[in-house]
């Protein structure tokens, strides 16, 4: 045995005999290979007696052995397995629920047929949308439409004829819908209403069309003072220092408000619910002012920072009843105070200092 030694500067390379000190090293390591394996394999075929077992294999049956300890170790990742799946089903119920139309039964032959249609998922024509990564668009009725009375009251809504005109007999309806967050788009075409031109309509809205009559109209309203509280239109808008072009009024009834700020070049958005069962929103629409069938717990669904003016009369009590939910009422209010001022554009006059709660 020898080695080979490689001078790299001369470029030679010379052959060196192996010394008794080398052998000895190399017995030496083939030795200790040999004892570790002989050692392995008396651990893995010995069986050890119950009393030198660690105490977790001493306390389950079968475990004195390899094979026991295997067996062992088998039983508790199955159980760990059968929990995973467990919590997979029942992270797919939570799913479910939350998504609110798949709970549905749609096989209900009860069910009308448009409603079936609206919820179903329909793929997108394009494929996949590169903006917003959907591929399929989907209802946006919330998940407690499908328990009752919502899904019932869905299903009577969307009982209709296709391509006819919508039913007009039940004005409630869409309110108690809009109140659950479960209104629905119909496939059915509304009536034709005459309108008289503007400015006309906004006191008289009801000339041409006797179905909406004269709900709530007041041309006393905003222009002479009942009383030491009350604000005239033009001491409204000298508040914004000629800034006010684009107003909301919450809970705006007959629209009265948007009326006279439409005089005045101002447009104002009115949301109003159907009162005592009366057709509200056709008639502020009739006026030639803008509705919007909204409840006050209802997010607005505008932008931020769009009115220059949030106006609200009759939002807390709108209609005889709480508007904003029987429980936390507390909680429900400051959600509505704070929505106001995501609304409201930011100005000088409407900064608040750090800390001030509305």
């Amino acid at each position: 045995m020898g080695s080979v030694s490689l001078n790299i500067r001369d470029g030679t390379a010379h052959f060196r005999r192996a010394t008794l000190c080398s052998t000895a090293v190399h017995l030496l390591m083939l030795a200790s290979v040999l004892t570790t394996n002989l050692f392995a394999l008396y651990a893995f075929t010995s069986t050890p007696s119950p009393s030198a077992a660690p105490a977790f294999f001493r306390h389950h049956p079968g475990a004195g052995g390899g094979r026991g300890n295997v067996s062992v170790i088998f039983d508790h990742v199955s159980l760990i397995v059968r929990e995973i799946e467990a919590s997979e089903r029942r992270l797919h119920m939570i799913e479910r629920e939350l998504a609110g139309y798949d709970t549905l039964d749609t096989s209900k032959p009860s069910l009308p047929s448009d409603l079936k249609l609206f919820l179903a998922h329909h793929p997108l024509p394009l494929g996949r949308d590169a903006r917003s990564g959907i591929t399929e668009m989907v209802t946006s009725v919330a998940r407690s439409c499908a328990r009752s009375p919502a899904a019932e009251l869905l299903a009577r809504y969307m009982s209709y004829r296709p391509a006819a005109p919508c039913p007009t007999d039940d004005f409630l309806l869409p309110q108690k819908l809009v109140a659950k967050a479960c209104l629905s788009r119909r496939a059915a075409s509304s009536a034709a209403i005459p309108r008289l031109p503007f400015p006309q309509s906004l006191w008289n809205p009801g000339a041409k069309n006797p179905g909406a009559g004269v709900y709530g109209i007041d041309k006393q309203m905003w222009v002479k003072p009942r009383g030491k509280n009350d604000f005239l239109i033009d001491d409204v808008l000298a508040l914004g220092s000629g800034g006010i072009r684009i107003g909301f009024d919450i809970g705006g009834g007959a629209a009265n408000f948007a009326a006279r700020m439409a005089e005045r070049n101002v447009t104002v958005v009115t949301s109003t619910l159907e009162i005592g069962g009366k057709p509200m929103n056709e008639f502020v629409a009739a006026r030639g002012l803008f509705p919007l069938l909204l409840s006050p717990a209802q997010r607005f669904p505008f932008y931020d920072s769009v009115f220059d003016l949030v106006h609200a009369i009759n939002t807390l009590d709108e209609g005889g009843a709480p508007s904003l939910g029987q429980a936390s009422r507390t909680e429900a209010l400051e959600f509505f105070m704070f929505d106001i001022d995501r609304v409201l554009r930011a100005s000088t006059d409407s900064a608040k200092p750090p800390g001030m709660a509305l």
